[in-house]
């Protein structure tokens, strides 16, 4: 083989290398991103169906149903509301009406929670929950009447 034929032979598998490595590094963050949805997002099969996202928004007042480790409980943006059971021990400031994003899959309109985060303190929420409750807010409320005028 000739010295050039030889470089050439040589840059191309340096480059197929490359390419691959690419593609693995891309695929595995693909793999491993993890979106975040509002119950309303979640209710119009926004959510990605058999993939693991983040559901955020609050608890619902009265939702709350423990058997042992399992927890059951309604997460809601106030204008839609979605189920979560989760399994485990939930954190100390996990409460009824409070924020809290939980990460897992939806299976049979059931979220099924592998991680639950509760907000940190009274003025802590989320962006993207903060975000999906005032979207919700506004899609909810009614449309003002037209002032008369005299």
């Amino acid at each position: 083989m000739k010295p050039r034929h030889r470089k050439m032979a040589i840059a191309a598998g340096v480059l197929l290398v490359l390419g691959a490595v690419v593609a693995l590094v891309l695929n595995a963050f693909q793999s491993n991103l993890v979106f975040f949805y509002s119950p309303t997002q979640v209710a119009a099969n926004e959510a990605p169906q058999g993939r693991t996202f983040r559901l955020g928004g609050l608890v619902e007042q009265g939702s709350v149903r423990r058997d042992g480790l399992v927890v059951s409980f309604v997460v809601t943006d106030t204008a839609r509301s979605i189920p979560v059971r989760y399994e485990g021990i939930l954190p100390d400031l996990f409460k009824e009406g409070k924020g809290v994003v939980a990460q897992g899959q939806l299976r049979e309109g059931v979220f099924i929670a592998r991680e639950v985060l509760a907000k940190h303190d009274e003025n802590y929420m989320p962006p993207e929950a903060a975000q999906a409750l005032q979207a919700a807010a506004k899609a909810s409320a009614p449309a003002a009447a037209p002032e008369k005028k005299p």
